[in-house]
């Protein structure tokens, strides 16, 4: 498909200028490793998490991960593509996976700018927010699956209560 990324001879924004412009004005660390990527570190409720963003200029798209730095051993990767898909069934954006090379949980979600001037501030925080959100949410489940050997039905039995109020 000739002209995808242009949309009709209007050129998309390369949008992780702006993510950029998002993390310098958070002071996170970050390092743009080259036009089409960027990567960034930032705390979350229970841990780190590396964000990764890659944009596909040709395809007017952004990919973007959030990692968790948990290996999972062989004999756990079972149980945990069984917690992926109970985890997955209930988002309502993005989904979780676990990379093959790198053998680390991640939160994925793409969006697709074709049409569009190019991302928005608010668009891009909410994404980080969602990610983070989400991660923070589950990481007791992933511990629970990964490092204390308990399946996954019983590790997602808490990420999926909504606390009210403080204790």
């Amino acid at each position: 498909m000739d002209g995808l990324a242009s949309d009709a001879g209007r050129t998309v924004a390369n949008p992780l200028d702006l993510v950029e412009e998002i993390v310098s004005s958070n002071d996170w660390t970050f390092d743009r490793t080259s036009h089409e990527e960027i990567v960034v570190e930032i705390g979350g409720q229970w841990t780190d998490y590396v964000l990764f963003f890659a944009w596909r200029e040709e395809m007017c798209l952004l990919q973007f991960c959030c990692a968790y730095e948990m290996r999972i051993a062989p004999p756990r990767r079972r149980a945990v593509h069984e917690l992926l898909s109970q985890i997955n069934e209930k988002l309502w954006l993005g989904h979780f996976g676990v990379g093959v090379e790198e053998n680390l949980v991640t939160f994925r979600h793409s969006i697709l700018l074709r049409g569009a001037r190019g991302a928005s501030v608010e668009e891009l925080e909410d994404l980080v927010d969602l990610a983070v959100g989400e991660c923070d949410r589950f990481y007791p489940a992933f511990q629970l699956v990964i490092w204390g050997g308990k399946p996954a039905k019983e590790a997602i039995l808490g990420s999926m209560l909504d606390p009210v109020g403080e204790a």
